[in-house]
């Protein structure tokens, strides 16, 4: 008896983190691509994040919450570009969800390596 209702108490935890990671909030493309342009990220970005310039970097096709990591941390200062940092600074925590989830559904040209993950 005892053991079952261990058993159940665990299973009953792993289901409630489980819908916990359902859960989260990812952002709005639609609003992201109005963000991108309106943020001047276009700029140096270029259209749908497709830079040409090895200086900026090919943002099309990064995972959203790579991207979010990312902008959250030249917002917050623990990534240093100054550029990056002065963009991020005006950013909302929407803007950011938009913006990545925006960018995250742009095919890319970047080259996928087998077995580099």
């Amino acid at each position: 008896m005892k053991r079952r209702l261990v058993f159940s108490l665990g299973l009953l935890s792993c289901l409630l983190f489980s819908v916990q990671a359902f859960a989260i909030q990812y952002g709005d493309p639609k609003a992201g691509a109005e963000k991108f342009q309106d943020k001047g990220c276009v700029n140096c970005h270029r259209e749908g994040g497709h830079s040409t310039v090895p200086t900026f970097p090919i943002l099309a096709g990064q995972p959203s919450d790579y991207l979010v990591h990312a902008l959250k941390q030249y917002k917050e200062g623990k990534r240093e570009n100054p550029i990056m940092q002065g963009q991020a600074s005006g950013l909302s925590e929407s803007d950011i969800y938009d913006i990545a989830e925006y960018l995250s559904q742009q095919s890319t040209s970047l080259a996928i390596v087998p077995g580099i993950e």
